[in-house]
This record gives C-alpha cells, structure tokens and sequence, in this order.
C-alpha cells in the first residue's frame, strides 16, 4: 500500500509512473460504497493535491463492473438500531458524497475513469466528475433515484444536465433510463469506447501523466469555470492561468522541443 494515502477494505491506492490509481475493490457488491470507502477517497484525493508525485489520477473498478452506488441497504440493515434525528442526511452528505464530487472536478491533475459494468448513481457521478471516461461494451450508466423514490444526490442533477443537457437529464434521471457505451459516448459522456477500459484508461491517464501538468490542470480549471463565466471574465482568467503556465520548467521545455523539431520531454514542474 502506498506510504501516507489511506487503507481501507474496498479501496485499493497505488502509485506508478506518475498515475495515482483509485481502485474500488468489493466485487461481491459491485464495489458498492460505504462510509468507509468514501473517506478512502476523500483522503486520498486530498493528498494527491499536493503531492507532487501525482500527475493524473485514474479510477476503476474490480470484478466486472466499476462501481454499484451507494450501498444504503447495508446502512439500512440494522433494524434494531436507533432512527437518527431529523436532518442527519443533509448533515452528513456535505462531509461524504458531496465532499467527494467537487475534489474530482478541483483537483489540479487530469482524472481518467474507466467504466466496465455497471456505474450506477454515485458510479456514475465519479465517471461524470472525471475529465475522460473510456468504457468498455459493457458498460452501463444508470441514475437509479426514481426507481427507488429518491430524489438524486452526489451533484446528479448538475453533473447529468451539464453533461447531457436538461432534455436528456430528465429521461436519465426522471425515467431512470439506462445507457450503454455507445449511447454514453455519442451522448458526450465517454470519451472512447474500447475492447479493455482497464488498459485505454491506463494507456491514457500515463499520457496525460507525461504531459505539462501545470498547464493541464489550469487548463483544466478553465474549461470547468467556462459554464458559468462571461467572455470578459474568461478571457481574464485565461490571462493569469498562461501567466502562470508560462513561468512553469515544461513551457520553456516545450519551446525548447519545438524549436528543436523533437517531442517534449515534460517534468510536470
């Protein structure tokens, strides 16, 4: 296990060639979350912020399948156990889930997810927060709130519309509409759709882990503020993100390879 990130049941944390990888780990349950699980990976998305080591992070699932929700029916199978008081959940999601959504769409490192089976409601909030999502054949995307008289948590609503537009997050998360790979790659959900999603998200996430990492997460905040800004204000910020990017070791090591007819060597500093 990796020094300092955390170890748990059901989270399985490595690190290699600059690739923080995110393994859920509980194939019995469809690597279904748990409170446990989702500390896991709050704590290691807060490390990996300042962790200079991490230069892309990927997520994925074991057994088949990436991710099957929240697991509420074991939260829920202690009969005999005290009814919490009124508001315990909206007490509890902003230290969970909703802490655990907008780490994935802050961090300052380029998340790949890669979805074999199942990515079912927080699954598939993990896969929509990630900067790409390659998918295997198998994949399946599914919101499965209404089904089971919820209304959508973990930025659902958000993430689907901005995703998909309102017209299509009402069939996904309304009438529960079930996608495969192909209809979540022409929908703009996946990114590629591949024979093995462990391998391309592997292959990808190392891409982007050699890459000028300094100019990728700002790009990469840009885009993600773009939804909600004005051109003025856009323009502005992309202002200060090249002033900084331009200061970084991988912009001078990038005028160097193109000056030089070769490909960059990029350090991530």
């Amino acid at each position: 296990m990796l020094c300092g990130y955390p170890t748990v049941d059901g989270v399985t944390v490595t690190l290699d060639e600059g690739v923080l990888s995110l393994r859920l780990s509980d194939p019995r349950r469809r690597n279904a979350l748990n409170d446990a699980m989702v500390r896991a990976l709050i704590d290691s998305l807060e490390l990996a912020q300042s962790d200079e080591a991490v230069r892309a992070v990927l997520l994925l699932g074991d057994g088949g399948h990436f991710c099957g929700g929240f697991d509420i029916v074991a939260r829920n199978a202690n009969k005999d156990a005290p009814r919490p008081r009124p508001g315990s959940i909206q007490r509890r999601l902003p230290a969970q889930a909703h802490r655990l959504i907008p780490q994935l769409t802050t961090l300052q490192a380029p998340v790949v997810c890669a979805v074999s089976g199942y990515a079912v409601g927080i699954g598939m909030q993990l896969a929509l927060a990630s900067d790409f999502v390659v998918a295997d054949a198998t994949a399946k995307f599914w919101q499965p709130f209404a089904a089971r008289g919820m209304t959508p948590d973990s930025g659902a609503t958000w993430l689907t519309a901005r995703a998909v537009g309102p017209a299509r997050a009402r069939r996904l998360l309304m009438l529960g509409e079930r996608l495969d790979a192909a209809t979540a790659r022409d929908w703009g959900i996946v990114h590629e759709v591949v024979d093995d999603a462990e391998q391309a998200g592997r292959e990808l996430a190392r891409r982007l882990a050699r890459g000028p990492t300094v100019a990728l997460g700002l790009t990469k905040a840009l885009i993600n503020a773009a939804a909600e800004a004005s051109l003025v204000e856009q323009l502005k910020a992309e202002g200060l993100a090249l002033e900084i990017s331009s200061r970084a070791e991988d912009f001078r090591e990038g005028l160097r390879a193109f000056v030089e007819n070769r490909e960059p060597g990029f350090n991530g500093r």
